[in-house]
């Protein structure tokens, strides 16, 4: 009888420890962490998502967008995130979490710059841009570029109907913030 009980006493608590676990990685704030470290890990579903980014980059020929997709993956890889506050109400919840990523922004905004200045250098005998060249230059200077830049992210989670918080779809201007060409 006591070696039941015991028995009995054991699987309660691992039961119990497992339900623990679970309802500990069902917050706000866990699944946000597992969506950004999705990103630092280049994660399937990650790399499946920057091939489409990478496909809506017209202007780019084939080893350019090789060269744009492994910038993408070395912003990802080196992202920081910070959780700074999680606010539940009822179903619904929002996590603010502070990124760190390359600024790529202030690298294509410099080169925008560049262009206007030294057309010359990018203008063929015809009269028109060599889009090429200049597309080559302004990868070239992403690829050099160490400077960051810091940006807060609202994400918002909702629980479905089993209870899990789920993640709404993400605005265009957070993807633009994660992949550091945010305008600000």
């Amino acid at each position: 009888m006591k070696k039941i009980l015991i028995i009995l006493t054991i699987i309660t608590l691992l039961c119990g420890c497992n339900f623990n676990i679970e309802n500990i990685s069902n917050t706000p704030t866990k699944q946000v962490e597992e969506y950004l470290n999705n990103y630092q890990k280049l994660t399937s579903e990650v790399l499946s998502d920057l091939e489409l980014v990478v496909e809506r980059e017209n202007d780019f020929n084939t080893d350019q967008k090789e060269k744009y997709k492994d910038l993408m993956k070395r912003n990802f890889k080196n992202m920081a995130y910070k959780i700074k506050d999680e606010t539940v109400n009822g179903d619904n919840a929002m996590v603010e979490v502070e990124i760190t990523v390359y600024d790529y922004y202030k690298v294509i905004s410099s080169a925008d710059n560049y262009l206007d200045n030294n057309i010359d250098e990018f203008t063929k005998e015809d009269g028109n841009i060599e889009s090429d060249k200049f597309i080559d230059y302004k990868l070239d200077r992403m690829e050099k570029n160490t400077d960051k830049v810091k940006y807060t992210i609202y994400f918002n989670l909702s629980k479905n109907e089993k209870g899990k918080w789920i993640m709404d779809e993400v605005s265009e201007s957070d993807e633009e913030k994660i992949l550091g060409i945010y305008e600000y």
